[in-house]
């Protein structure tokens, strides 16, 4: 299943938007949304059960607006194959421990919001969807970094939690800034202001910034390019299964 060309117009029709661009950040919305749906029963604490959905439900949203710039959305999430998903490889890493989904949170959405605040603030085809979800993103960030401080400034096992979880996930942060064909952002911009963020919140909460690469021979990411991790197959094989084993049922 794919896109439906090169660039396919706004719902309105007014002005068309690049496909890649559109499947790019719909992806990361979608399989993020479906990671952060895995925490429902399983949160540490009832108030994460609320966020962790709402946060989910956002995203699902996003990637719902996204997707339909592309082709049918249902079409596009449910029938396309593994390597035709454009999403970043740091949005589907399973969730580990809550401190592992915590620090995924910090280093994307810091990312997202950073990305969707200069899309705004431009008059391309994504600047009214960005506008409009720059402010949830917000929140999003905002969850992260206080988590990322009561974990990292907590106990010595929450602390010692978070560190690995910062160094495991790393080396999957340098795909975020390489360029996305219809995206008009200054990526090195972007990086910097994103380190300087990130830098600040470890900080704060007691936490050194990881010392491997982010980019570079030792480094992970070719989600952009279809190219994903093993559980990315197993969580794609759970998301697609009702609608593959009963194709065209009306609920």
């Amino acid at each position: 299943m794919t896109a439906t060309g090169p660039e396919a117009r706004t719902a309105t029709g007014s002005a068309p938007v690049p496909v890649t661009a559109a499947l790019a950040l719909g992806d990361d919305a979608l399989v993020l949304s479906h990671r952060l749906g895995e925490w429902a029963g399983h949160a540490p604490v009832l108030e994460e059960e609320v966020a962790l959905a709402n946060i989910a439900l956002d995203l699902l949203g996003q990637a719902r607006v996204l997707l339909s710039l592309a082709g049918d959305e249902d079409e596009l999430a449910y029938l396309r194959e593994e390597r035709a998903f454009r999403n970043l490889q740091l949005v589907e890493q399973p969730n580990g421990d809550f401190a592992h989904t915590i620090a995924r949170q910090l280093y994307f959405s810091t990312y997202q919001h950073l990305l969707f605040a200069e899309l705004a603030s431009g008059d391309g085809p994504f600047a009214p969807l960005a506008a409009k979800a720059v402010k949830e993103v917000a929140y999003h960030r905002d969850h992260a970094e206080q988590w990322t401080l009561r974990l990292g400034d907590g106990t010595e096992t929450s602390h010692e939690r978070m560190r690995r979880a910062c160094d495991a996930l790393w080396r999957f942060t340098g795909e975020m800034f390489q360029p996305v064909e219809g995206l008009d952002a200054d990526w090195a911009r972007l990086e910097q202001r994103w380190l300087e963020s990130v830098t600040d919140v470890l900080g704060r909460a007691g936490l050194p910034l990881p010392e491997g690469p982010s980019t570079g021979a030792w480094s992970a990411g070719a989600g952009r390019q279809g190219l994903h991790t093993e559980p990315f197959g197993r969580m794609l094989a759970e998301m697609q299964h009702l609608h593959r084993s009963h194709p065209g049922a009306s609920w």
